[in-house]
């Protein structure tokens, strides 16, 4: 049952990869179009567009790839180990460093609602940093909650 899962939990990360890659493969650039088109005096807003969503996938892309190797951690029974710590680590600086890159891409996001007149732009640029807090928050919690299960495991085998 335990493969099984972590099987289909592999599957759905590698689905997520593609997914996210076909967004910034066909999404970006036609977003970056758009904001070039509402302000075809300034230019650079094109490629302000291009560097704060491409340099999100670097975040996004480590930190997929860390969760497939907690999965991998966890079919070696591994799960409760050091590389799952540094794993659940990586996961949430990952995801508090595209919270800071959204937050940084929110003035783009706020001059492309206003010209667009359209502010569920700031809404969703605003629920992708309130979702990126929240699998940071949750990765912290999960990495303590690792981290002392580890202690009371090496005191437990001490006591032995």
């Amino acid at each position: 049952m335990e493969r099984g899962t972590t099987l289909f939990l592999k599957i759905v990360v590698c689905l997520i990869g593609l997914a996210i890659l076909a967004l910034f493969i066909f999404l970006v650039p036609a977003i970056g179009n758009y904001a070039a088109e509402l302000y075809p005096d300034q230019a650079y807003v094109k490629v302000l567009f291009f560097i704060d969503f491409y340099a999100m996938a670097i975040p996004v892309y480590f930190a997929l790839y860390q969760a497939f190797n907690l999965l991998v951690y966890i079919d070696k029974n591994q799960a409760f180990s050091e590389l799952a710590v540094t794993a659940l680590k990586h996961i949430k600086n990952c995801a508090f460093t595209i919270s800071v890159l959204y937050a940084a891409g929110m003035p783009l996001f706020y001059l492309l609602a206003e010209r667009d007149d359209s502010p569920g732009v700031i809404v969703i640029g605003m629920l992708m940093i309130f979702a990126s807090l929240v699998i940071a928050v949750f990765a912290a919690v999960l990495q303590k909650l690792l981290r002392n299960a580890i202690d009371i495991k090496a005191e437990n085998e001490l006591t032995v």
